[in-house]
């Protein structure tokens, strides 16, 4: 049996592992630890075999962030995340997996083209958030050794059931409006019920590496409304020619490039030696939105 910490209680991710590798009790027994203040600094690693490290502030609107918001970035992303992996390599912990993010390789492209990343592309970290999660990740990786294995997975957009950021509001959009941008983008994206089976695989197999584990499809902006919108009975019409409006747009607000800009991995990359993508494109959507059907 795999003995798993995860570290980070009550997270979007945490919770979602925890529940699913308790479907397999005779092979996983998992328990959670709250990351807040110091209280974890009490906790005996010992005797767990994987520690799952997931506690993190997530991105935000980076623009508009104080320095003491900038300065707690560092010490949970980086600081936090570092102590922890120490801790657990010093108490014999064989295995600790650290939850990065894609944005390890910059942001989305402009609007009008698309970013492909490939497996020598190289790390742009572009604000605190990403720069906080690569600079955990280059000294996680540096305690790795015979006997500690580190996992980094550099996960894209995830979303699922009860998941918040811009899925959300993507979803929204495509049940009220009746008309969207017609927009030609690519970008990834990681189902929770894809993204659990791999972690599940990443423990069972006493995996080491940095992996980019995503949906089997990348999707456009405007193709995933239009399933959204169809999950829920209703019709949205793409109208093409706003491409201008909204470059505009992205000049008050990064948040439309990461919508509307294109952002995805090669398949090559997010390829694993067994198949952890369960779920398709449509049925995640649909998995995604049953939950919202008498919204």
């Amino acid at each position: 049996m795999k003995k798993i910490l995860i570290t980070g209680a009550g997270s979007y991710v945490g919770v979602s592992v925890e529940q699913y590798l308790k479907r397999w009790p005779d092979s996983f027994r998992v328990d959670t630890a709250d990351m807040h203040g110091n209280e974890w600094e009490k906790l005996d690693f010992s005797g767990y075999d994987c520690v799952f490290h997931v506690a993190g502030i997530a991105h935000a609107d980076i623009g508009k962030l104080s320095e003491e918001e900038v300065r707690l970035y560092y010490e949970v992303n980086t600081d936090l995340a570092i102590a922890v992996a120490k801790r657990a390599k010093s108490q014999g912990v064989s295995q600790f997996i650290f939850m990065s993010t894609a944005n390890v390789y910059g942001d989305s492209s402009p609007i009008g083209q698309n970013k492909i990343i490939t497996g020598d592309y190289p790390l742009q970290a572009v604000n605190c958030y990403s720069d906080s999660k690569m600079k955990a990740e280059e000294q996680i990786g540096a305690l790795r050794e015979d006997g500690f294995k580190v996992v980094i997975l550099r996960c894209p957009m995830i979303y699922g059931k009860d998941c918040r950021g811009n899925y959300c509001t993507l979803s929204r959009m495509a049940k009220k409006l009746p008309v969207f941008p017609k927009v030609k983008n690519m970008r990834s994206m990681l189902y929770i019920g894809n993204l659990t089976e791999f972690l599940r695989l990443m423990i069972q197999n006493e995996e080491d590496g940095i992996f980019c584990p995503c949906d089997r499809e990348a999707v456009c902006t405007s193709d995933l409304v239009k399933l959204i919108a169809g999950a829920h009975g209703k019709r949205v019409v793409l109208m093409p020619g706003l491409g201008w409006a909204l470059k505009l747009l992205s000049h008050l607000s990064g948040k439309v490039n990461k919508a509307f800009g294109g952002f995805y991995y090669d398949a090559s990359l997010s390829v694993y030696k067994e198949e952890y993508r369960r779920f398709t494109l449509e049925e995640a959507v649909r998995e995604t939105e049953l939950h919202t059907q008498d919204e």
